[in-house]
């Protein structure tokens, strides 16, 4: 590297800390630290910090008042019960409403898509112990009150559920505060004709990152498909992709990775039926603002084999889509679509 462009890194590097939350630490802070966890309430002598979560039964980890802002949250979870990562559903509310914020299987709220445990290093989301402890870092504000709860839709009690909700107890909000919002989807397999769904926002905000998990029902490359956005109401998209692995920021494919803002955590490869991929790209430096409505959609189209046996590189496929999009806004949200049951959130068998 010459001379100059090392300095001019250097440079950049060294602003980039400047602003970072490093810096920040140099800041005297006036609110109050607080934490809503599992811990045993007799904390002298006791050790019991697990908490279970029966067949059916719902775990509220917290049920804070504000104003305020939830800063970190950590999970870790002793479940036999296999897919329980798909079975366990994460829901967040902010200020007594009544729907839902954050709505999603657990796993996949952490990028850990298929039901299954596997690390993941980005930075608004981290997993470590082989996928099993679960970090996010997403600022939450809430001005009322913010109630985070598990619900255990499978057959058995998962047995040792620890956590920690770590927030900052506030005076006040800054006037223009949005909402952290995340919402799972699913398209087993995708719709014929019809690009598949990430997000279906009303109101104002901004996107700031998605994940997408792919089950192949057939053999051959399946990300083809072009990402699109349409803000406030476009009939076409103004931001328009050129391949599925461009989007996720990486180029010829994907292959398994982490980074700060994008990565591919899980990657079983596109040459055999049943091969899962899980991806994401976190919009930090770049997210999108909308002041209406925001539809983010991306194709199902890739590699297809004939009945005569000769390839097309550029078909509509049928795979397996589920996906979670992240995103702020002001409130109240549109309501979320219907939430899938818990059989349909498992992978039918592949024909």
């Amino acid at each position: 590297m010459k001379l100059g462009t090392l300095l001019a890194a250097l440079l950049i590097l060294g602003r980039f800390a400047q602003a970072g939350p490093l810096d920040d630490l140099a800041t005297v802070k006036d609110f109050k630290a607080m934490r809503s966890s599992s811990a045993d309430g007799n904390w002298q002598n006791g050790n019991g910090d697990a908490r279970p979560i029966p067949s059916g039964g719902t775990l509220t980890l917290a049920d804070l008042t504000g104003p305020g802002k939830i800063a970190h949250i950590w999970f870790t979870i002793a479940d036999s019960e296999k897919f329980y990562g798909k079975k366990l559903v994460l829901r967040m509310y902010w200020d007594g409403e009544t729907s839902p914020s954050v709505e999603s299987p657990l796993n996949d709220f952490f990028i850990e898509g298929h039901g299954m445990d596997y690390p993941v290093d980005s930075m608004p989301i981290r997993v470590t112990s082989e996928g099993r402890a679960r970090n996010c870092y997403f600022a939450m504000p809430f001005k009322k009150s913010a109630k985070i709860e598990v619900t255990n839709e499978g057959k058995e009690t998962a047995g040792a559920f620890y956590y920690y909700i770590d927030w900052q107890k506030m005076e006040s909000l800054p006037k223009h505060t949005a909402y952290f919002h995340a919402m799972y989807r699913q398209q087993f397999p995708c719709v014929v004709g019809r690009d598949y769904l990430i997000l279906d926002a009303q109101g104002k905000g901004q996107f700031v990152g998605c994940n997408l998990s792919v089950r192949c029902r057939e053999e051959g490359w399946w990300g083809e498909g072009d990402d699109r956005f349409y803000i406030d109401g476009e009939a076409e998209p103004s931001l328009r992709g050129t391949g599925s692995e461009d989007y996720f920021c990486d180029g010829w494919g994907l292959r398994q990775m982490d980074g700060l803002f994008y990565g591919c955590p899980l990657m079983e490869g596109w040459d055999k039926v049943g091969a899962r991929t899980t991806a994401y790209r976190f919009h930090v430096q770049d997210p999108v603002p909308f002041t209406k409505s925001l539809i983010v959609t991306i194709e199902h189209k890739g590699a297809h084999k004939f009945a005569d046996g000769h390839w097309s590189g550029f078909e509509e496929r049928f795979d397996d889509f589920s996906s979670v999009a992240y995103w702020y806004q002001t409130e109240p949200h549109a309501p979320f679509s219907a939430f899938p049951t818990v059989e349909e959130r498992l992978y039918p068998e592949i024909r």
